[in-house]
């Protein structure tokens, strides 16, 4: 008998890993976010004061670790697609999953905007009679994205014929 598989584990091998560039997105997003206010407080600190350097030092620290959860975060999102339903797995400290039964998928939506894009690529997201059902998986490439969107698709329509 097999072990059951541990949805919650980030690591599991059950569960399929976003694109690397994602993490990549997510670095660049969190550098941009956390590194505009270092870059200020340098030139202030040029300015200012040796005290200014002191919080030059602790945004320095706060980027760090911004990049570090931002990476953490972007590793941990995975997704599975099981014979009967899509499992999305997200979250460091608080991890959560989201099953999504093939037969409760209303639509499934495909996003990009100008940043993913730069990235090549795109986010999944699906619509059920829930709100609380709904999923969005992000960091697919694009030709991924479009290929799950179409099985998902036809796997609803599959589901739904025999209601």
């Amino acid at each position: 008998m097999t072990a059951p598989v541990d949805y919650l584990d980030p690591r599991s091998s059950a569960l399929t890993p976003m694109s690397p560039r994602y993490r990549t997105a997510e670095q660049v997003s969190a550098l941009g976010w956390a590194g505009l206010p270092l870059v200020g407080a340098v030139i202030a600190a040029l300015f200012v004061g040796w005290w200014m350097w002191l919080v030059v030092a602790a945004l320095a620290v706060a980027l760090v670790v911004v990049l570090w959860i931002a990476t953490r975060r972007a590793d941990a999102h995975r997704y599975a697609e099981l014979g009967d339903d899509l499992v999305v797995a997200r979250g460091i400290l608080w991890r959560g999953v989201t099953v999504v039964p093939y037969g409760r998928i209303q639509f499934v939506d495909l996003e990009e905007g100008p940043f993913l894009r730069l990235f090549g690529l795109a986010t999944l997201k699906l619509h059920t009679a829930s709100a609380t059902s709904d999923a969005q998986i992000h960091g697919l490439t694009r030709d991924d994205a479009q290929a799950l969107r179409a099985r998902l698709s036809e796997a609803a329509r599959v589901r739904m014929e025999g209601l």
